[in-house]
């Protein structure tokens, strides 16, 4: 996964974030919630989005996702604050968004997931958000959180060639 990141031109803080998440698993195929030191996370702490993943919690939704945390760095760039949230009661963010989709295939695949979209909110000096999504796990087997960590790329102002 680090030669992807490597690959895909990562910023410092999503590979210092799956750095993190890889020291934490050790021999496990994901760390549990209790693994993360916030205070070890200090350099990519204000990139943190936690997740919780919620099995047939809410009668129709096999699968639904809550903000347990969004970090500062985040919530300065979103339309509005989505810690405590559902993502079945956000329109833009069910089943058929792609950051649904995003989350949905690291909880069932275990794996973690590198994603660059669109930037879609109030700043329009952003081009796009990438963001690197895995998997924890309490008992070792089923996905009950996603740490996300996300980062804003940048217009350029003077492009090249202009």
């Amino acid at each position: 996964m680090r030669d992807l990141l490597l690959r895909r031109q990562a910023t410092t803080v999503l590979l210092q974030g799956y750095e993190y998440w890889d020291r934490k698993r050790g021999t496990r195929p994901m760390p549990a919630r209790p693994d993360l030191d916030p205070i070890e996370m200090k350099a990519f702490l204000p990139h943190v989005v936690l997740m919780d993943v919620l099995h047939d919690h809410k009668p129709g939704w096999p699968l639904d996702f809550r903000y347990r945390l969004m970090g500062s760095a985040i919530d300065l760039h979103m339309s509005r604050r989505f810690t405590g949230l559902f993502m079945s009661d956000l329109p833009h963010q069910q089943p058929d968004s792609q950051i649904w989709r995003n989350f949905s295939e690291v909880a069932q695949d275990r794996q973690p997931q590198f994603h660059r979209v669109p930037y879609v909110g109030p700043h329009k000096d952003f081009l796009s958000v990438i963001d690197l999504v895995m998997p924890l796990s309490g008992n070792g087997e089923q996905v009950d959180m996603l740490l996300s960590i996300v980062d804003f790329i940048p217009r350029e102002i003077n492009p090249p060639g202009r």
